[in-house]
């Protein structure tokens, strides 16, 4: 994921617009080195409740805790990751004219995409951030190190802080990436990390793959 590559791509169909509601809008990463090229395509329809169609059962990886029950919606603040020693405050993602997400601007900062479910509330919330800019590690270098039963936190408005388990980490070829897999319809509190992932392209400035990470809400302080 990079400066100039501010949009995502993910395989699939595309959607009518009036069928493409507010949540995962094109989360497959493109360029993640600084530069590069990008190219977008609608996202599955979704809500801001749930995701796409299909559901899939709290706590499906191998790393689920006992899911914790949903939460209103409230913005996040901040993402630790205590494993990893990250701890983020939080740009605020949107959409381009085209429909993909923005990508966050600072590298040492993840982003929430907006539109979508907030962390804590029912569906798959999404926060992404680079692995490397100009070369330089970013905010999600080590993401694809993460093991089910790793814990991620997220502090939001209201005063409460998500805790989510992570239940697999999976890494996918962009040009194959499973968006409905990823971000279908959820009837807890889901959690995406999202960076790039697999071979480095320098003369292109980009990643073959993306590192998706799978977590579901365990509890709430």
């Amino acid at each position: 994921m990079n400066r100039s590559a501010e949009s995502v791509r993910a395989g699939g169909r595309r959607v009518p617009a009036a069928l493409i509601a507010a949540t995962a809008a094109l989360l497959v990463l493109t360029a993640c080195g600084g530069q590069g090229t990008s190219a977008s395509q609608p996202p599955p329809a979704q809500s801001a409740t749930g995701g796409a169609a299909g559901g899939e059962a709290p706590g499906a990886g191998s790393g689920a805790g006992q899911a914790a029950a949903a939460l209103d919606r409230s913005v996040p603040q901040q993402v630790s990751i205590p494993s990893l020693g990250v701890s983020s405050a939080l740009e605020t993602l949107g959409q381009n004219k085209d429909g993909a997400m923005t990508t966050p601007k600072n590298p040492d900062l993840a982003g929430w995409y907006e539109p979508g479910p907030t962390p804590g509330s029912e569906g798959p919330a999404v926060i992404a951030g680079h692995v490397t800019w100009n070369g330089e590690d970013a905010v999600f270098k080590d993401l694809k190190t993460l093991k089910a039963g790793d814990t991620v936190e997220v502090k939001r408005q209201d005063g409460k802080t998500a805790t989510f388990t992570v239940d697999r980490v999976e890494e996918y070829p962009k040009k194959e990436f499973p968006t409905l897999e990823v971000y279908k319809n959820l009837d807890h509190a889901g959690l995406r990390l999202v960076t790039c992932g697999g071979e480095f392209d320098a003369d292109r400035h980009y990643y073959t793959h993306n590192v998706v990470v799978f977590a579901s809400m365990t509890g709430v302080a």
